[in-house]
């Protein structure tokens, strides 16, 4: 781990600590980094929050596992030619620049209150990410390298298999990744709107409405640091898979 790993937690928790000890903002409204830590701490040991923490992993793996089945074969598909890829364009950019929250009362009437709507919103959102992704990889793939391949006789399943696929996995991963965070925020922002009886959007919803402030601040803690341990997990498997990336 890099050493000037823990100047930034250690400015933001001075920061913290001055507001609070100073009283420069209301004490209720934000409580010492020791009270929150302490109930960081009580949430894990009381087990008051694991039923939470796994609902909210299963919408966004579940999620993030369909917009991929999705996502993938479709941007290949796309990618790979021009003509279908020109007529997708508009569509494509038309549904990206809908948020995906203005889209919880459709999907709440469609679905219902319960998982299949915060999954279909991970999905909507996510699959256009690695969809445009996708085909960015594919449209960057060296030509150089497919015309010799033409030259050598190569069928086009080869071509795709040989090059196209693996010159297209860096950018599709990139997507992944970016998906995986943007999922994650999806799906707590619809844990607090739509409604359900676990989840961590939920646990914060709850804690704020019986001012448990402390147990909210904990709860929107434990949502940081786990879209942090996400996304490092995925950057770890991108770095080492797709060493080949840029070379």
């Amino acid at each position: 781990m890099k050493k000037d790993f823990f100047i930034g937690p250690l400015i933001f928790l001075l920061i913290w600590v001055l507001f609070s000890y100073l009283k420069l903002i209301n004490p209720v409204l934000i409580p010492t980094p020791w009270t929150v830590m302490v109930k960081f701490a009580q949430l894990f040991f009381s087990g008051e929050i694991w039923s939470d923490l796994f609902a909210t992993l299963y919408r966004l793996f579940f999620g993030l596992a369909l917009s991929t089945a999705i996502g993938i074969p479709l941007g290949l598909l796309l990618g790979s030619s021009k003509r279908l890829s020109d007529s997708t364009e508009f569509l494509i950019d038309f549904f990206r620049s809908i948020p995906a929250s203005a889209l919880f009362p459709m999907f709440l009437l469609l679905f219902g209150i319960g998982d299949t709507a915060k999954i279909s919103v991970v999905v909507f959102s996510c699959s256009l990410i690695i969809i445009i992704h996708t085909i960015s990889g594919v449209k960057n793939c060296k030509e150089a390298r497919i015309r010799v391949a033409k030259v050598m006789k190569a069928n086009k399943l080869a071509i795709f298999t040989k090059i196209i696929f693996p010159e297209s996995l860096p950018h599709i991963f990139v997507g992944l990744r970016i998906s995986i965070s943007i999922a994650l925020i999806l799906v707590v922002v619809a844990e607090m709107f739509i409604g359900t009886k676990y989840g961590l959007g939920r646990l914060i919803s709850y804690s704020h409405l019986m001012f448990r402030i402390s147990t909210m601040y904990a709860a929107i803690f434990v949502t940081g640091i786990l879209g942090y341990v996400l996304n490092k997990i995925f950057l770890l498997v991108e770095t080492r898979v797709f060493h080949w990336a840029g070379k």
